[in-house]
């Protein structure tokens, strides 16, 4: 008897953070990247604005033919604080302005998840929150990071594992959840979807 092949992977974002995690979790997605509008995508709280944006993600990559297979996951994050989604700030000027806002408060970062089984032809989802406390950078530390680039290309404008590290005082939850992707929640969805994520693993390498 043989083994039954592995299941194709599938990472509908084009987050090099999601793909670090999950690669360091023995897994080895391949990268689509959905197109989907964001700003077409609306709900009633930000962690549904998430959830739905994530689901709408992987709908999109796994309703491709030549994606018929593979197990599609879809995430999406925003940084949830006085009960408004902030995601990407669109220019530099809004990050400052955010920075200024967060410091030495705290904001719950908002992280959905989908997975959809192109053979089953159905899929899970949940959403995952991380408090995040935010230390008190200057004016000129948050200058700095700003000019760096940084933080426009992430939600909340900060992460956890770059140039804004120093300005985090800590997080009461899932650490991986704040940087991309929550692994124990990818888990959970899985195991509903009847696959274990050691059977997705990739062979150790010598």
């Amino acid at each position: 008897m043989t083994a039954n092949p592995r299941r194709r992977l599938v990472l509908a974002s084009q987050s090099p953070a999601r793909l670090g995690l999950l690669r360091q979790a023995g897994l080895d997605p391949e990268v689509i990247v959905s197109g989907v509008d964001e700003d077409a995508v609306s709900a009633p709280t930000p962690a549904e604005l998430a959830l739905a944006l994530a689901e709408a993600k992987a709908s999109v990559v796994a309703a491709r033919p030549e994606v018929y297979g593979a197990l599609v996951i879809g995430c999406d994050s925003v940084l949830e604080l006085d009960g408004q989604a902030l995601g990407k700030p669109s220019d530099a000027e809004e990050a400052t302005a955010r920075w200024k806002s967060m410091r030495g408060r705290a904001g719950t970062l908002q992280t959905g998840h989908c997975i959809w089984d192109t053979v089953a032809k159905r899929y899970v989802s949940g959403t995952a929150s991380t408090v995040v406390r935010f230390g008190e950078p200057t004016d000129a530390e948050i200058a700095a990071y700003v000019s760096s680039g940084e933080p426009l290309y992430v939600a909340g404008a900060f992460t956890l594992d770059g140039r804004s590290a120093p300005f985090i005082e800590g997080i009461d939850g899932d650490h991986g959840n704040v940087i991309g992707i929550s692994l124990p929640l990818v888990r959970r969805l899985l195991s509903e979807l009847g696959v274990g994520i050691t059977d997705l693993w990739t062979q150790p390498t010598d």
